[in-house]
Formats: structure tokens, C-alpha cells, sequence
């Protein structure tokens, strides 16, 4: 490459602009990233995510928002200098000011995503809801809250089986996944009305204990 070149790639400059609804909503996080092709690629993902794509995969975005390869997408995940806690903690919060202390209902429940191989952390055989029965594939614990018909995310925590885990891992049930997430939202200071979640927390005595714990009110299923 040029030397000119080389020294203009490095230069200050802004982000290349996607669409308005991406731009003005990536540019609240704007300051949590350093360098500008981090941010660029934030935006990348959003606007991927929010396509008609079927498969929402790094090449497949990559292509829909006419970038070279995803091998930037991929780096900026894997490698970039970003906090992803300080990314979730200014979503939860902007979540909260737009809530105003209204209350909500929150949803706990489990997806599984089909994965070949196992370069992936924490993939494994076992039970994925998305295909109904055990296979390759990796397990996450969520939380999504409702106001007034309108869903939306709030937190999830991969579920590590135990022939995965690494040297600083502890092994935790899908179960304590879900009482350590509503204890984070209950101290985030979300007002949380009902809590509803399927027969395998509703059978669990310690998820049925927590909800008490925090005098919550709950709706679970049950096996018969």
C-alpha cells in the first residue's frame, strides 16, 4: 500500500453513515469505542441484524451491508478493545429512563442454537428447544421484558456444561443463570410486576424461593 495511503487510513475522521434509525440509535454508545472502525462496525451489526436476511451470520451480514469481508466484523467481537458490560449496563439504562419506572413483566427462557463443531465455547450435545431434541449446539438463559404488548431484550447468560468449562469457569445450573439475572435486573432498579417462565423453573423449588425472596409475583408452568 501507498504511503499516503497508509497514513490516511490512520487519520481522525467520522464514522461512514449507515441509515438514520442505526445512526441515531448506535450514536448513544459512540463514546465506548475508541477507534472509529470499532464504532463502524457496531453499526455494521445493527444494521444487519435488522435486515430481511434470513441467516444472521458475519458473512451473510458482511454482504448485506456491502463491506469486503466479515473478517472486520469478526475482529471487532473477538478482539477490539470494547467492553461489552459497559455496553449492556448504558442499554439497561436507556431502557430504564424510556421505562420511567413503570413496571414490567419479565420473560425467563432458554434458547438453543445448532452448532457444528466445537470451536465454539461452551457448544455441546444437549438439549436445544429451536430443533426439539438433543443436539450439537450452544444453550443461553434469557430475560425479556414486556410493557403494554411491546418485547424487547434485557439480558441472557450462556449456560456452560460442565465437560466444557474453562480453568476460571464454575459450573451453574440454567436455573441459578436465571436467579443471578433477576437479582442483576432487581438491582439495576427495574420495577418488576410478574415474572413468567416455563415448567423448568416453575418445578424448581430454589427459582420459586428467589421469586419469593424478592416478593415477586410469578406465573410458571408445571409438568402434569
Amino acid at each position: 500500500m501507498d504511503v499516503e495511503l497508509q497514513i490516511l487510513k490512520h487519520l481522525a475522521r467520522d464514522a461512514q453513515p449507515t441509515v438514520a434509525i442505526v445512526d441515531e440509535y448506535c450514536a448513544e454508545y459512540k463514546d465506548l469505542f475508541k477507534e472509529v472502525r470499532n464504532y463502524e462496525c457496531f453499526k455494521y451489526l445493527h444494521l444487519g441484524i435488522i435486515s430481511p436476511i434470513k441467516r444472521k451470520s458475519l458473512p451473510e451480514i458482511a454482504k448485506v451491508v456491502s463491506i469486503n469481508s466479515a473478517q472486520s466484523l469478526h475482529h471487532f467481537i473477538a478482539y477490539s478493545d470494547w467492553s461489552a458490560n459497559k455496553l449492556k449496563s448504558r442499554r439497561l439504562n436507556k431502557l430504564k429512563k424510556a421505562l420511567n419506572g413503570q413496571a414490567i413483566t419479565v420473560v425467563i427462557d432458554e434458547t438453543g442454537d445448532r452448532k457444528k463443531g466445537k470451536k465454539t465455547d461452551y457448544v455441546a450435545r444437549q438439549y436445544l428447544g429451536s430443533v426439539g431434541k438433543i443436539d450439537n449446539g450452544i444453550v443461553s438463559v434469557n430475560a425479556y421484558g414486556v410493557y403494554e404488548n411491546i418485547t424487547f431484550p434485557l439480558s441472557f447468560k450462556v449456560f456452560k456444561p460442565k465437560g466444557t468449562l474453562k480453568s476460571e469457569d464454575k459450573y451453574k445450573t440454567k436455573i441459578e443463570l436465571a436467579s443471578e439475572i433477576i437479582t442483576e435486573l432487581i438491582n439495576e432498579g427495574f420495577n418488576i410486576e410478574l415474572v413468567l417462565a416455563d415448567s423448568l423453573y416453575g418445578e424448581s423449588s430454589e427459582f420459586i424461593k428467589k421469586m419469593n425472596e424478592y416478593e415477586l409475583a410469578y406465573v410458571v408452568a408445571i409438568s402434569l
